[in-house]
């Protein structure tokens, strides 16, 4: 999996961040802050601080997640924190070979955890004659501490599977040998346990080098998404589950995905969880070294194959007919093929104005690369002046399945594709700006594989503007203050945060610009809200009402595009005047009726990243 470190236009040199620093007013301000941060948080918080900002201007970077870090006294509180329900966690581990630094790291970040109803099953399947690890686990006299020592090793499914079945707790977590948990991770977990009743807890995490002191990676995730999770194991660490389900997911790791074993289980879990949830806070330190697949997967090219096999039973089980393959130049990411099961007739609706140019291109697109023969195209004529428009139509007319819509009133976006969807005869509707130019061929096929899907609301494809950068791949709520876009101006060939610009995802809302959804929910929702977002905010509003219904919202990076945006009609934001005006209600109506959704925060975003900027910055 790939995680993402800083992006260089972030990095603040030693010498930029001294220059700050001896600034007087930023001097002045940091004062401030640390005077509020004191009497806020206490002293050893305003240490931190001090050492963080002393990091920035010595290294030139440092640790961002520290606010998860809990304080000693926050520790000590949490001790003595009494739950309704305080379950044994059982911590299994599976060694081999653990060097004994990596090993007693380990063990002491379970004993210092601040919820003390743990035990920690060790499995021992070392080929080092010398090992002292027996010794070492001895050597604490804590009876919470289970060590087994393996005759042989059978591989790492089948000695986790050892230590599976010698746990008691209620839950179990797992930990990797050469891994280290935050000290008040089970606390939090059995916080969560308590609060919302979940089965399936998983957390953030970070990779370091092998000391433990050099950030490599953040893994900061989304909430449950399960079309993320069939592109790649964000999940990893920490994951957490109940017995009950761990048994009715069918038990034990599978020796067949050795090297994706976490992977098929995570999968299998999740598919019979009653609840899971997800804690945004770094709970799971990620030791990365040369043999570790945190490392570089690519290091245990097994590893990727079995992880398509992993996927490929989970749709298997589900009933879905999909193909998985791994993404090239992506190790741990996967693409679904699905096969599109049922004949269906599909509507693009295409509103337009003039700007023949725009229209010719965005035509030949779609004719050239749709993949799909049942295919009905509308052109829904709003109000053109240009002579050439009219002539345009008539030779456009002898193209297969084009028809035209004319509509008279002033120009409404959703008024406009309502229009069209009520003329539309197909069962699935393709909202598509005539300022689109589609690129992959098949495009239509790989909208509709998702489309047709039961669970799933509306479609998004990914976007570059004409430079090669990306315009679209998602939208977060609450970026800018209202909604913005996934990985906004990330160069073509990015893969994204990890993996997120490669992989299929689950988002709150997808663009209008390029839009699939089924004909039968775009009725049930009331389709475009023509009254209050006549211009903006309409494609994201109505993915949200679907999101409301229960329906997933999907972007699929295979299918692409370039978007010529608002070239046909300029940009609202900037154009001041009466169109400026109406973008500016639009925005603060839909702020207003998000404001609840916008204040948790988007769950398919991450509250370490910034609201600011649509560049995964942090905070």
């Amino acid at each position: 999996m790939s995680g993402r470190v800083k992006d260089p236009s972030e990095r603040d040199s030693v010498g930029k961040a001294l220059r700050r620093t001896a600034n007087p007013s930023h001097f002045s301000s940091l004062v401030r802050r640390g005077v509020q941060c004191y009497r806020e948080r206490g002293g050893e918080a305003l240490a931190r601080e001090i050492s963080y900002r002393v990091d920035l201007m010595t290294k030139g970077e440092s640790w961002r997640f520290r606010a998860d870090i809990p304080l000693r006294r926050e520790l000590r509180e949490q001790q003595k924190i009494i739950f309704p329900h305080m379950p044994l966690v059982s911590v299994v581990v599976p060694l081999y070979n653990t060097p004994e630094r990596f090993f007693k790291e380990m063990v002491e970040s379970v004993r210092v955890q601040s919820y003390q109803n743990w035990e920690l099953v060790l499995v021992d399947a070392s080929n080092d004659p010398k090992s002292k690890l027996g010794k070492l686990a001895a050597k604490y006299k804590d009876g919470r501490i289970n060590y087994c020592r393996l005759a042989k090793n059978e591989g790492i499914a089948a000695n986790t599977n050892v230590g599976l079945a010698e746990a008691s707790g209620e839950f179990i977590a797992l930990l990797d040998h050469d891994d280290v948990l935050s000290s008040n991770a089970l606390y939090e977990v059995v916080r969560v346990i308590n609060e919302t009743g979940a089965d399936f807890i998983y957390s953030d995490e970070i990779v370091l080098d092998a000391s433990l002191k050099k950030l490599s990676e953040y893994h900061f995730k989304p909430d449950f998404s399960p079309d993320t999770l069939r592109g790649c194991n964000y999940i990893t660490h920490l994951a957490v589950f109940s017995r009950e389900l761990f048994q009715r997911a069918g038990g034990g790791e599978r020796p067949e995905f050795d090297g994706a074993q976490d992977y098929d289980l995570i999968l299998r879990l999740t598919e019979k969880a009653n609840r899971v949830e997800h804690i945004p806070k770094v709970l799971y330190y990620w030791r990365g070294h040369a043999a570790s697949t945190s490392s570089d997967m690519s290091a245990k090219p097994y590893a990727v194959a079995a992880g398509a096999g992993a996927v490929q039973a989970h749709l298997d089980r589900l009933g879905l007919d999909g193909k998985v393959v791994p993404i090239e130049g992506c190790p741990g990411a996967y693409r679904t093929q699905y096969k599109v099961c049922a004949p269906a007739r599909v509507s693009v609706l295409i509103p337009n104005k003039d700007h023949v140019d725009d229209l010719k291109r965005c035509l030949a697109a779609l004719y050239k690369n749709a993949g799909w023969k049942d295919l009905e195209v509308i052109v829904i004529e709003n109000n053109s002046t240009d002579p050439a428009t009219m002539e345009f139509y008539k030779a456009a007319a002898r193209l297969p399945g084009l028809r035209f819509l004319k509509y008279s009133g002033p120009f409404n976006f959703s008024a406009i594709n309502n229009a069209g969807a009520q003329f539309a005869t197909g069962d699935y509707l393709l909202l598509l700006n005539n300022d689109v130019e589609i690129e992959t061929p098949g495009f239509v096929q790989e909208m509709l594989s998702y489309a047709q899907r039961p669970d799933v609301g509306a479609v998004g494809a990914k976007l570059f503007y004409p430079d090669g950068t990306v315009q679209h791949a998602g939208v977060f709520i609450g970026l800018g203050g209202s909604a913005g876009h996934n990985h906004k101006g990330h160069p073509r060939d990015s893969a994204g945060d990890m993996y997120r610009l490669a992989t299929t995802q689950n988002f709150c809302a997808v663009t209008g610009a390029c839009l699939m959804v089924k004909k039968s929910l775009y009725q049930a929702v009331g389709g475009l809200d023509e009254k209050n977002f006549a211009v903006a905010y309409n494609d994201v509003d109505f993915c949200l009402k679907l999101r409301a219904k229960g329906y997933l919202n999907v972007m699929t990076p295979f299918a692409t595009a370039v978007h010529h945006e608002s070239k046909s009609r300029g940009d609202d934001t900037q154009c001041g005047g009466e169109r400026q005006a109406r973008y500016e209600a639009e925005k603060a109506r839909f702020v207003e009726k998000y404001a609840a959704l916008m204040e948790r925060g988007d769950p398919y975003y991450n509250p370490h990243f910034t609201l600011l900027y649509e560049n995964y910055g942090y905070k």
